[in-house]
């Protein structure tokens, strides 16, 4: 009678395969390609009320500048979630001009989701919107502030829970009658001030290149009170 001989399967147990040397390093190196690749992604938001009986009106300077930054870029603005936007690139940086579609009083709203869908850092964004307390066509940039009574920046403040973003304050001077703010910033430019208007373009145009290329610090140093 032969012997039946019984083998016991071995389990075999496969070892992992050693990560490579340098795959923490690889990943590491991606991170920062990523994070640098967010560095250089600016959204400028341009402050409005869509409809055509804003279009040129005092309050809707913002529109008016991110306009003529496309024109002179030959980009086009496309209707998107909560607003328009036209994207352009300068220097290996990619811009993004961003109409807020949700009225002044929303703004945050827009800002805020296309900040969080481009991972866009705080300090990439400018927002460019009329003020009463400067003179026409006068600049000011700043790193934070107050709202200053302004809704659409409040609502800012309110959706990011910071008054710390750059902001990009355009003079549509104070010369209304008492009781006739509301008139007088949504009312349309006069004459004179339209022509001057040309020119102001041009200048806000070359705040926004400042901004991207060489920074907020700089970009005041070089055109704030002009």
């Amino acid at each position: 009678m032969g012997l039946k001989i019984f083998q016991r399967n071995k389990k075999v147990e496969k070892k992992e395969a050693p990560r490579a040397p340098f795959s923490r390093a690889s990943e590491f190196n991606e991170m920062e390609h990523n994070n640098n690749q967010e560095m250089k992604k600016f959204l400028i938001v341009g402050l409005g009320n869509i409809g055509v009986e804003y279009v040129n009106t005092r309050h809707n300077i913002g529109f008016k500048i991110v306009d003529f930054i496309a024109q002179q870029e030959a980009v086009s603005f496309e209707t998107v979630k909560l607003g328009a936007l036209a994207t352009y690139k300068i220097k290996g940086r990619t811009v993004l001009l961003l109409k807020p579609n949700t009225y002044m009083n929303l703004s945050g709203k827009a800002l805020k989701y296309w900040m969080d869908k481009e991972n866009i850092p705080k300090e990439n964004i400018l927002v460019i919107t009329d003020d009463l307390n400067l003179p026409f066509g006068t600049i000011r940039i700043k790193p934070k502030g107050s709202d200053g009574g302004h809704n659409g920046l409040k609502n800012i403040q309110l959706i990011l829970n910071s008054t710390e973003y750059p902001r990009f304050r355009f003079g549509i001077s104070d010369q209304f009658k008492k009781g006739q703010q509301v008139d007088y910033v949504l009312g349309e430019w006069q004459a004179e001030e339209q022509e001057q208007l040309k020119s102001r373009y041009e200048v806000a145009a070359a705040v926004i290149n400042s901004f991207v290329l060489s920074g907020l610090s700089e970009t005041m140093n070089a055109f704030n009170g002009k």
